[in-house]
Protein backbone atom coordinates (compact mmCIF):
# COMPACT_ATOMS: atom_id res chain seq x y z
CA UNK A 1 0.00 0.00 0.00
CA UNK A 2 1.33 3.43 -0.95
CA UNK A 3 2.17 5.54 2.08
CA UNK A 4 0.71 9.03 2.31
CA UNK A 5 2.86 11.95 3.41
CA UNK A 6 1.74 15.44 4.43
CA UNK A 7 4.46 18.10 4.31
CA UNK A 8 4.01 21.62 5.65
CA UNK A 9 5.80 24.53 4.00
CA UNK A 10 6.38 22.48 0.85
CA UNK A 11 6.16 25.34 -1.63
CA UNK A 12 9.93 25.91 -1.74
CA UNK A 13 13.28 25.08 -0.14
CA UNK A 14 13.68 21.99 2.01
CA UNK A 15 9.96 21.22 1.93
CA UNK A 16 9.88 21.26 -1.85
CA UNK A 17 13.00 19.10 -2.12
CA UNK A 18 11.41 16.60 0.26
CA UNK A 19 8.12 16.55 -1.64
CA UNK A 20 9.89 15.93 -4.94
CA UNK A 21 12.12 13.16 -3.61
CA UNK A 22 9.31 11.32 -1.84
CA UNK A 23 7.00 11.60 -4.85
CA UNK A 24 9.78 10.16 -7.00
CA UNK A 25 10.20 7.34 -4.49
CA UNK A 26 6.63 6.14 -4.77
CA UNK A 27 4.97 7.98 -1.89
CA UNK A 28 1.65 9.77 -2.22
CA UNK A 29 2.65 13.31 -1.38
CA UNK A 30 0.34 16.02 -0.14
CA UNK A 31 2.31 19.27 -0.21
CA UNK A 32 1.02 21.99 2.06
CA UNK A 33 1.61 25.58 0.97
CA UNK A 34 0.53 28.96 2.32
CA UNK A 35 0.97 31.39 -0.55
CA UNK A 36 1.94 29.73 -3.83
CA UNK A 37 2.54 26.22 -5.17
CA UNK A 38 3.81 27.44 -8.56
CA UNK A 39 7.50 26.69 -7.98
CA UNK A 40 6.79 23.21 -6.65
CA UNK A 41 4.34 22.26 -9.39
CA UNK A 42 6.69 23.50 -12.10
CA UNK A 43 9.48 21.35 -10.70
CA UNK A 44 7.16 18.36 -10.38
CA UNK A 45 6.01 18.81 -13.96
CA UNK A 46 9.57 18.87 -15.25
CA UNK A 47 10.20 15.54 -13.50
CA UNK A 48 6.92 13.95 -14.50
CA UNK A 49 5.89 13.58 -10.84
CA UNK A 50 2.43 13.62 -9.33
CA UNK A 51 2.12 15.78 -6.22
CA UNK A 52 -1.16 16.84 -4.66
CA UNK A 53 -1.08 20.32 -3.17
CA UNK A 54 -3.25 21.57 -0.34
CA UNK A 55 -3.50 25.10 1.00
CA UNK A 56 -2.26 25.05 4.56
CA UNK A 57 -1.47 27.84 7.02
CA UNK A 58 0.03 26.47 10.24
CA UNK A 59 -1.08 29.61 12.08
CA UNK A 60 -4.72 28.89 11.29
CA UNK A 61 -6.34 25.97 13.11
CA UNK A 62 -9.28 25.90 10.69
CA UNK A 63 -6.86 25.71 7.74
CA UNK A 64 -5.03 22.82 9.41
CA UNK A 65 -8.24 20.90 10.07
CA UNK A 66 -9.39 21.35 6.49
CA UNK A 67 -6.03 20.23 5.11
CA UNK A 68 -5.85 17.14 7.31
CA UNK A 69 -9.46 16.24 6.50
CA UNK A 70 -8.65 16.60 2.79
CA UNK A 71 -5.69 14.23 3.04
CA UNK A 72 -7.60 11.67 5.09
CA UNK A 73 -10.52 11.80 2.67
CA UNK A 74 -8.19 11.28 -0.28
CA UNK A 75 -5.73 8.75 1.13
CA UNK A 76 -7.67 7.16 3.96
CA UNK A 77 -4.97 7.99 6.52
CA UNK A 78 -1.83 10.03 7.09
CA UNK A 79 1.17 7.75 7.40
CA UNK A 80 3.80 10.48 7.68
CA UNK A 81 3.73 14.11 8.81
CA UNK A 82 6.73 16.29 7.99
CA UNK A 83 6.61 19.52 10.02
CA UNK A 84 8.76 21.73 7.82
CA UNK A 85 7.07 25.16 7.82
CA UNK A 86 9.14 27.84 9.50
CA UNK A 87 11.16 31.02 9.14
CA UNK A 88 13.86 32.95 10.96
CA UNK A 89 13.81 36.29 12.75
CA UNK A 90 17.03 38.28 12.63
CA UNK A 91 16.99 40.50 15.72
CA UNK A 92 18.83 41.11 18.93
CA UNK A 93 17.03 40.20 22.13
CA UNK A 94 17.07 43.91 22.96
CA UNK A 95 15.32 44.92 19.74
CA UNK A 96 12.80 42.15 19.06
CA UNK A 97 9.23 43.44 19.30
CA UNK A 98 6.32 41.63 20.90
CA UNK A 99 4.78 41.10 17.49
CA UNK A 100 7.99 39.66 16.03
CA UNK A 101 8.53 37.33 18.97
CA UNK A 102 4.96 36.03 18.93
CA UNK A 103 5.06 35.54 15.16
CA UNK A 104 8.33 33.58 15.38
CA UNK A 105 6.94 31.18 17.96
CA UNK A 106 3.48 31.02 16.41
CA UNK A 107 4.89 29.65 13.16
CA UNK A 108 7.88 27.59 14.28
CA UNK A 109 6.51 26.15 17.52
CA UNK A 110 2.75 26.56 17.86
CA UNK A 111 2.24 25.76 14.19
CA UNK A 112 4.10 22.49 14.66
CA UNK A 113 2.03 21.68 17.74
CA UNK A 114 -1.24 22.50 15.97
CA UNK A 115 -0.34 20.25 13.03
CA UNK A 116 0.77 17.38 15.23
CA UNK A 117 -2.29 17.67 17.47
CA UNK A 118 -4.60 17.36 14.46
CA UNK A 119 -2.79 14.39 12.92
CA UNK A 120 -2.21 12.28 16.04
CA UNK A 121 -5.78 10.92 16.44
CA UNK A 122 -5.65 9.59 12.88
CA UNK A 123 -2.27 7.94 13.46
CA UNK A 124 -3.44 6.39 16.73
CA UNK A 125 -6.53 4.99 15.05
CA UNK A 126 -4.39 3.59 12.22
CA UNK A 127 -2.03 1.96 14.73
CA UNK A 128 1.10 3.90 13.83
CA UNK A 129 2.77 6.65 11.88
CA UNK A 130 5.88 8.77 11.60
CA UNK A 131 6.26 12.44 12.55
CA UNK A 132 9.42 14.21 11.39
CA UNK A 133 10.17 17.70 12.65
CA UNK A 134 12.58 19.72 10.52
CA UNK A 135 14.72 21.40 13.13
CA UNK A 136 18.18 22.95 13.02
CA UNK A 137 21.63 22.63 14.50
CA UNK A 138 20.63 25.93 16.11
CA UNK A 139 18.24 23.91 18.25
CA UNK A 140 21.34 22.70 20.09
CA UNK A 141 23.46 25.88 20.20
CA UNK A 142 23.16 29.65 20.08
CA UNK A 143 24.34 32.27 17.62
CA UNK A 144 24.03 36.05 17.88
CA UNK A 145 21.12 37.89 16.25
CA UNK A 146 19.16 34.63 16.02
CA UNK A 147 18.10 34.15 19.64
CA UNK A 148 14.38 33.98 18.84
CA UNK A 149 14.91 31.47 16.04
CA UNK A 150 17.32 29.51 18.26
CA UNK A 151 14.74 29.41 21.04
CA UNK A 152 12.03 28.20 18.67
CA UNK A 153 14.24 25.33 17.49
CA UNK A 154 15.25 24.44 21.04
CA UNK A 155 11.51 24.19 21.67
CA UNK A 156 11.09 21.89 18.67
CA UNK A 157 13.75 19.60 20.12
CA UNK A 158 11.98 19.57 23.49
CA UNK A 159 8.64 18.79 21.86
CA UNK A 160 10.19 15.97 19.86
CA UNK A 161 11.77 14.37 22.92
CA UNK A 162 8.59 14.60 25.02
CA UNK A 163 6.20 13.56 22.25
CA UNK A 164 8.18 10.38 21.60
CA UNK A 165 7.51 9.31 25.19
CA UNK A 166 3.79 9.99 24.83
CA UNK A 167 3.03 8.31 21.53
CA UNK A 168 5.58 5.52 21.20
CA UNK A 169 3.07 3.24 22.90
CA UNK A 170 0.77 3.71 19.90
CA UNK A 171 3.39 2.72 17.33
CA UNK A 172 4.04 6.35 16.37
CA UNK A 173 7.66 7.36 15.81
CA UNK A 174 8.82 10.96 16.26
CA UNK A 175 12.14 12.29 14.98
CA UNK A 176 13.87 15.58 14.27
CA UNK A 177 16.25 16.55 11.50
CA UNK A 178 18.99 18.89 12.72
CA UNK A 179 19.68 20.78 9.52
CA UNK A 180 22.79 22.79 8.79
CA UNK A 181 22.90 25.69 6.34
CA UNK A 182 21.79 24.74 2.84
CA UNK A 183 21.41 26.58 -0.44
CA UNK A 184 17.73 27.52 -0.25
CA UNK A 185 15.79 30.76 -0.66
CA UNK A 186 15.69 31.11 3.14
CA UNK A 187 17.42 34.49 3.09
CA UNK A 188 15.00 35.86 0.50
CA UNK A 189 11.77 34.25 1.73
CA UNK A 190 12.43 32.82 5.17
CA UNK A 191 14.40 35.48 7.02
CA UNK A 192 12.80 38.58 8.53
CA UNK A 193 15.05 41.35 9.84
CA UNK A 194 14.25 43.69 12.68
CA UNK A 195 14.62 47.30 11.54
CA UNK A 196 16.32 48.53 14.73
CA UNK A 197 18.89 45.73 14.68
CA UNK A 198 19.91 46.45 11.10
CA UNK A 199 19.86 50.25 11.42
CA UNK A 200 23.09 52.18 10.95
CA UNK A 201 22.60 53.72 14.39
CA UNK A 202 22.33 50.35 16.15
CA UNK A 203 24.91 49.68 18.90
CA UNK A 204 25.10 46.21 17.36
CA UNK A 205 25.94 47.51 13.87
CA UNK A 206 29.48 46.10 13.85
CA UNK A 207 28.23 42.66 14.84
CA UNK A 208 25.51 42.80 12.18
CA UNK A 209 27.97 43.94 9.51
CA UNK A 210 30.31 41.06 10.36
CA UNK A 211 27.93 38.19 11.07
CA UNK A 212 24.98 38.61 8.71
CA UNK A 213 27.10 38.26 5.53
CA UNK A 214 28.56 35.03 6.92
CA UNK A 215 25.12 33.48 7.33
CA UNK A 216 23.79 34.88 4.05
CA UNK A 217 26.78 33.55 2.11
CA UNK A 218 26.47 30.11 3.71
CA UNK A 219 22.82 29.89 2.67
CA UNK A 220 22.98 31.59 -0.72
CA UNK A 221 26.04 29.60 -1.79
CA UNK A 222 25.32 26.49 0.26
CA UNK A 223 24.75 22.95 -0.99
CA UNK A 224 21.45 21.64 -2.33
CA UNK A 225 18.87 20.74 0.34
CA UNK A 226 18.58 17.28 -1.23
CA UNK A 227 20.33 15.63 1.80
CA UNK A 228 17.49 16.87 4.01
CA UNK A 229 14.99 15.11 1.76
CA UNK A 230 17.11 11.97 1.77
CA UNK A 231 17.29 12.06 5.57
CA UNK A 232 13.49 12.29 5.76
CA UNK A 233 13.11 9.30 3.46
CA UNK A 234 15.66 7.32 5.46
CA UNK A 235 13.81 8.03 8.70
CA UNK A 236 10.52 6.90 7.19
CA UNK A 237 12.00 3.67 5.88
CA UNK A 238 14.24 2.80 8.86
CA UNK A 239 12.46 2.10 12.14
CA UNK A 240 15.80 2.19 13.94
CA UNK A 241 16.64 5.74 12.84
CA UNK A 242 18.31 8.03 15.35
CA UNK A 243 15.97 10.27 17.32
CA UNK A 244 17.73 13.37 15.98
CA UNK A 245 19.48 13.11 12.63
CA UNK A 246 22.26 15.57 11.83
CA UNK A 247 22.42 16.74 8.21
CA UNK A 248 24.90 19.25 6.81
CA UNK A 249 28.38 20.36 7.76
CA UNK A 250 27.36 22.78 10.53
CA UNK A 251 25.17 20.20 12.24
CA UNK A 252 27.73 17.44 11.85
CA UNK A 253 30.44 19.65 13.32
CA UNK A 254 28.80 21.63 16.08
CA UNK A 255 26.26 19.22 17.56
CA UNK A 256 28.85 16.56 18.52
CA UNK A 257 31.22 19.33 19.63
CA UNK A 258 28.51 20.72 21.91
CA UNK A 259 28.23 17.32 23.56
CA UNK A 260 31.98 16.94 24.11
CA UNK A 261 32.98 20.37 25.39
CA UNK A 262 32.09 22.26 28.52
CA UNK A 263 29.76 25.25 28.10
CA UNK A 264 32.64 27.72 28.36
CA UNK A 265 34.90 25.82 25.97
CA UNK A 266 32.12 25.45 23.43
CA UNK A 267 31.31 29.17 23.57
CA UNK A 268 34.99 29.98 23.03
CA UNK A 269 34.98 27.69 19.99
CA UNK A 270 31.92 29.44 18.51
CA UNK A 271 33.48 32.88 19.08
CA UNK A 272 36.68 31.79 17.38
CA UNK A 273 34.96 30.05 14.47
CA UNK A 274 32.70 32.96 13.57
CA UNK A 275 35.07 35.77 14.54
CA UNK A 276 32.66 37.15 17.13
CA UNK A 277 33.60 39.84 19.65
CA UNK A 278 34.66 38.20 22.92
CA UNK A 279 33.00 39.14 26.19
CA UNK A 280 34.72 41.86 28.15
CA UNK A 281 34.61 42.53 31.85
CA UNK A 282 32.10 45.06 33.06
CA UNK A 283 33.55 48.54 33.55
CA UNK A 284 31.88 48.75 36.98
CA UNK A 285 33.05 45.31 38.13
Amino acid sequence: MTKSVLITGAGSGMGMATALLLAGSGYRVFAGFRSSDAELMAAAGERGLTIETVRLDVQDTASIREAVAHVVAGAGEIDVLVNNAGYGLLATVEDGTDEEILQQFDVNVLGLIRMTREVLPHMREAGGGVIINISSFLGRMGLPLLAHYNASKYAVEGITDSLRLEVGQFGIRVHSVLAGLFGTNFVRKGLVANAATTAETSPYRDLVAHFVPIVAKAINEGPSPEPIAQAVRNIIENEDSDIAVMVGSEAERFVPLRRRLSDKDFEAQVIETFGLPPARRSSNA
